[in-house]
């Protein structure tokens, strides 16, 4: 599927899911640290970007932000790997990289929508995300160790 390539502009800083502005090798050393995708490899990042709605966020041309969806564009979608490096927190580029990515077009009007995090939960409820509501009913099988 081809989507119309999505930019927006705050002042020097821009977003946009122009797939060819991505900086890889910025993404690989966020990502390599990170606790989700802890040595993580460069191939496994393409293909995951390869098959993803992606969001950049730029200062000038230096890549500061990072987020991609996995969806059906239909029903469902995982927001995965999101991210602002640490010297542009606090400035609510975060909270705007969500924002956006919510009102992208097509994601609206999905059933669901899912994310996983360990630290940033009081973020994403202010965007309406909740606790699964039945956990229970969720399974999952984690091959963690196959990613890197």
């Amino acid at each position: 599927m081809i989507y119309e390539i999505h930019h927006e502009r705050r002042h020097e800083i821009s977003l946009s899911t122009d797939k060819s502005k991505l900086d890889i090798t910025k993404i690989y050393n966020f990502l390599k640290t990170s606790y989700w995708a802890e040595d993580i490899l460069i191939p496994v990042i393409e293909k995951s970007i390869n098959n993803s709605l992606c969001f950049g966020v730029y200062d000038l041309n230096e890549q500061i932000g990072f987020a991609r969806v996995i969806s059906d564009y239909a029903t469902f979608a995982y927001f995965a790997d999101i991210f602002i490096i640490e010297a542009y927190r606090g400035k609510g580029l975060g909270k705007w990289l969500i924002k956006s990515i919510l009102e992208h077009p097509e994601l609206q009007n999905l059933r669901t929508l899912l994310l996983s995090t360990a630290d940033a939960h009081e973020l994403y409820r202010q965007f309406g995300f909740k606790n699964l509501p039945l956990p229970e009913r969720m399974m999952v099988i984690s091959n963690a160790s196959s990613q890197s």
